[in-house]
């Protein structure tokens, strides 16, 4: 019971309770006033049937409905007809509409037909019937509870959009702290690794293996780099796009199982396509979806990447022939902690789209992707 019983049950539980007292305060408020309003309707007909039976002669087509009523009466709409549905005279409607809308009346008298029944009035030679509709007063109060019922929802909405971007904004503090820790953490060994390398290249056979370990060395200060990099703001500087691709696919081509080809190619008019970017966070998304890639894949299958320069964006699609996604996960895929791998921690298609989102002011999402078909992210970078 402790885990549904917190501050955000009670807070509904608050507003349910605030809500159900105004609706039925103002459903007794409009039940009275709709009593009280049939009762003038009622007076105002009683007091007609007098002024009409005191004088006979008045009878006559002449005597209309509304210069009997009309000093008594400013607030409640009232149709007379006749026994057979005609309209004789009507009140308290809007007479430019009256004047300029043939239906007008008509549809008036079948919306106050709906709301109540109709009051007869007896004379001597025959029967008049009177429909009245609720004031404006009276529809107002009607109203006036769906309003405010709006308004409490519209404050529980904020609260609750106010909390999860709270949430939002703690769990990236944590993201951030924890890559910058991570960074701290790799500086240490790599210095000590460098220290004993130095030492190993004393001796002339291990040359080769040195230069190996040296590039995978390289590799790590660039992520330890890297992870230093988030949550701060980073410099972007004009680079070559093509470039930057080029390179990460010859240096995943050699990491990657044999049996999965990586490619590349492009649509511009030169082998430059230059634009504001952090070559090291770039890097990194490129490298995060082609891993993702490979994991799909299982050791068989292809990668291809490609990119087409427009005048005002950038379009990069990155195309695997992996398992693919469903189409429900293709936003989940980003959320931090969500994965669709047995291991790891669901955070680097989170990291990717904060990269291109916040710091490259572009934009990443999965463009297509089926099931056993394989899947396609597009980037577009603006200029």
């Amino acid at each position: 019971m402790r885990r549904y019983l917190n501050w955000k049950t009670g807070l509904i539980a608050a507003a349910l309770a605030v809500v159900s007292v105004i609706l039925f305060k103002f459903n007794q408020m409009a039940k009275e006033m709709a009593a009280a309003e049939k009762g003038k309707v009622e007076t105002l007909i009683t007091g007609f049937k007098s002024i009409m039976l005191s004088n006979p002669a008045s009878s006559d087509a002449d005597v209309t409905f509304a210069s009997k009523v009309v000093a008594n009466n400013k607030s409640i709409p009232l149709i007379l007809t006749d026994e057979n549905g005609h309209i004789i005279d009507h009140i308290n409607l809007d007479t430019a509409r009256v004047a300029h809308d043939t239906d007008y009346l008509s549809g008036q008298l079948q919306e106050f037909k709906r709301q109540h029944p109709p009051l007869v009035i007896n004379y001597q030679y025959g029967k008049n019937y009177v429909y009245y509709g609720d004031s404006r007063l009276l529809t107002q109060l009607r109203y006036y509870p769906v309003f405010l019922v709006a308004i409490v929802f519209l404050f529980l909405l904020i609260v609750f959009v106010a909390y999860y971007s709270a949430q939002r904004s703690i769990q990236n503090q944590v993201w951030v702290g924890m890559a910058k820790e991570t960074a701290h953490q790799m500086g240490t060994p790599l210095s000590s690794i460098v220290g004993w390398m130095e030492l190993l290249k004393e001796n002339e056979a291990n040359k080769e293996s040195i230069e190996e370990m040296e590039k995978d060395v390289n590799r790590l200060q660039l992520v330890a780099d890297r992870f230093s990099k988030i949550g701060a703001v980073p410099q972007l500087d004009e680079e070559n796009l093509i470039t930057h691709l080029e390179n990460m696919v010859a240096y995943m081509s050699r990491r990657a199982p044999q049996k999965v080809a990586i490619s590349f190619d492009y649509e511009a008019d030169s082998d430059e396509v230059c634009l504001l970017l952090n070559g090291p966070l770039f890097d990194w998304v490129i490298e995060n979806l082609m891993r993702n890639a490979l994991d799909a894949m299982e050791g068989r299958g292809s990668i291809h990447i490609h990119l087409k320069n427009e005048p005002r964006i950038v379009t990069i699609d990155l195309t695997d022939s992996g398992k693919g996604i469903a189409r429900k996960n293709y936003k989940k895929v980003f959320m931090p902690g969500f994965s669709t791998k047995k291991r790891g921690w669901g955070l680097g298609l989170s990291l990717a789209k904060r990269i291109i989102e916040k710091y490259h002011n572009g934009s990443i999402f999965v463009r297509h992707s089926a099931p056993g078909k394989g899947t396609t992210f597009r980037i577009i970078l603006r200029r």
